[in-house]
């Protein structure tokens, strides 16, 4: 019986110390685990007091260029293929590959000696129908002094005029041939039916050429001025036809593959009569005067057609815009460098310029980059140049919680214009 208290205070002690040695894993391995102990020099301790270093851009009051983005081709005005009308040896051809010619201008030639002895052929046979028809006449003249005086009949009077008349109708016949013949000769100097710069040679001199042979002796193409052509959706319809049926000039430019250099200015011309069932598209045309030729036929140009210009709006980057489940806003530096959230309602974007309709004032800073870690009343460094300095290592955030979003969740980008 002396045994039972001593082996009850044993079990107990064990007991104790297990449910210590439980307690102290779930406090090493859970909590002490989750919140790491904050030094003195740690950087998370100073994170949310130390200014967050951020790009901001002051907002600005000014007019905004509303543009529709295409791409689109060039397209010579006017393009010919020039053939030969006639058939005969080429003798001589008088261009350059890729010179630049005008209207009237000798291109190539071909042997007008055939062609030359057919006129003369054919003026030989006019000038005999010409005596033929003149003696006929002069008969006739006298038939009717001899039918007046009653010495021949009317019947032989009749066959007079008649024949006149089919001396006269062959007459008519020969001169149709001279013409022709005429035409013929001429046609052996082949001349460039409109201006505009040659490509390449089709056919060497020397050469049988024929009529409605199908490469022809070469390709002018008119480039000044010359046309893009482009297509817009169906949605962008009424911007384009409301101004251009009230007889306002639409400018359109012509930009390189990269949108980095203006190629040429111009101003639209025509839209197409109806709408692609298939693509939804209407197409549209637009002339550029291109005098120093740097649009090139079945170029492809990226175009940028001005429907409409926005008056003293105010404009911010379009980086700025940031959108969250509360729509659109943007971080703007206050007073004491802190920044507070702007939730904007937004007007037409331009390129990289964003016109805004409500939320921000004239003047107002705002933050362009390290949005990232910014959250409302959070201080913030202006910072200037090419570079910025490197952000220091953020704390870990909670589970389910969003960063750079002012309402918790997480920070969508912007999609394109």
């Amino acid at each position: 019986m002396s045994n039972a208290p001593s082996s009850f205070g044993r079990r107990w002690i064990l007991y104790t110390l297990v449910a210590g040695v439980f307690a102290g894993g779930v406090w090493y391995f859970g909590i002490r685990k989750v919140a790491p102990t904050v030094s003195a020099g740690s950087p998370w301790r100073s994170n949310s007091m130390t200014p967050t270093p951020v790009r901001a851009v002051p907002t600005t009051k000014q007019d905004l260029a509303v543009h529709l983005r295409a791409i689109g081709t060039v397209a010579p005005v006017n393009t010919v293929t020039v053939r030969s009308r006639v058939e005969g040896q080429l003798l001589q051809v008088a261009f350059t590959e890729g010179q630049e010619v005008v209207a009237g201008q000798l291109l190539a030639e071909i042997d007008p000696t055939p062609y030359r002895l057919r006129l003369a052929q054919m003026e030989g046979q006019l000038r005999q129908s010409e005596s033929q028809a003149r003696t006929a006449q002069n008969d006739l003249e006298r038939f009717k002094q001899l039918h007046a005086q009653t010495l021949i009949s009317s019947q032989q009077l009749e066959g007079q005029q008649a024949l006149v008349s089919e001396r006269l109708g062959v007459l008519a016949a020969e001169q149709a041939q001279v013409e022709d013949a005429r035409r013929q000769l001429a046609y052996t100097r082949i001349e460039a039916p409109i201006a505009g710069r040659l490509g390449l040679r089709q056919v060497d001199a020397g050469n049988l050429v024929r009529p409605g042979e199908a490469g022809g002796l070469v390709v002018i193409t008119q480039t000044r001025p010359i046309s893009v052509m482009f297509t817009i959706p169906e949605l962008d319809l009424q911007k384009v036809i409301e101004p251009l049926r009230a007889g306002e000039a639409l400018t359109v430019e012509a930009w390189d593959r990269g949108e980095n250099i203006v190629l040429a200015t111009g101003a639209l011309r025509t839209v197409d009569n109806q709408i692609d069932l298939a693509t939804g598209t209407l197409r549209l045309k637009a002339e550029f005067s291109n005098t120093d030729e740097r649009l090139f036929p079945n170029q492809f140009v990226n175009v940028r057609l001005r429907v409409r210009t926005l008056k003293d709006t105010i404009v911010i980057p379009a980086v700025g815009v940031q959108f969250g489940s509360r729509g659109p806003y943007a971080f703007v530096v206050g007073a004491e460098n802190k920044v507070t959230v702007r939730d904007l309602v937004l007007g037409p974007v331009d390129g990289a310029m964003q016109a805004v309709i409500k939320g921000v004032s004239p003047g107002e800073l705002v933050v362009t980059e390290g949005v990232d870690r910014l959250r409302e009343g959070r201080p913030v460094t202006i910072i200037s140049g090419e570079s910025a300095p490197p952000l220091p290592p953020a704390p870990p955030a909670a589970p389910g919680s969003g960063r750079g979003a002012p309402d918790g969740t997480k920070k969508k980008k912007k999609s394109g214009a």
